[in-house]
């Protein structure tokens, strides 16, 4: 329930900065938007540090549940589940990286919203392979 509940918190945030934050950029000026976007950002920043790392201390235990090690691989589940984990650790290569450039102060607001897509789409598809892979 804990890695369910921080994958929607994850995929939910990233959703609403897709989605809500770069629509705003059409009606909102320039400097009203940049105060909001930093708002935002700072509350984000505030929670999803732990919210990630949730993930992925509770992912690391349910693959371990599941997979017992590695032995489940070879089964088409696994493929899967290796997929899956593939696509998250480029969530958390990126999500890492975008971290270090806003302490760094090289965030830009291109950066920022491709990287927010980028994430976006690949913690969609995260969810379908997860929601799938039973089936299957």
């Amino acid at each position: 329930m804990l890695h369910l509940s921080c994958a929607i918190v994850f995929v939910g945030a990233a959703a609403f900065e897709v989605f809500v934050l770069e629509a705003l950029h059409k009606r909102i000026g320039p400097e009203a938007l940049r105060q909001i976007e930093h708002a935002v950002m700072a509350r984000v920043r505030s929670f999803m540090p732990i919210v990630v790392l949730l993930q992925f201390l509770s992912g690391g235990m349910l693959f371990d549940l599941r997979c017992n090690g590695l032995s489940c691989v070879g089964a088409r589940f696994s493929y899967f589940l290796l997929l899956k984990v593939a696509l998250a650790l480029m969530v958390l290569g990126i999500f890492i990286s975008a971290v270090w450039a806003g302490a760094q102060g090289r965030m830009n607001a291109c950066r920022f919203r491709h990287t927010h897509r980028i994430v976006l789409f690949l913690m969609v598809v995260i969810v379908f392979l997860a929601k799938t892979m039973f089936y299957l």
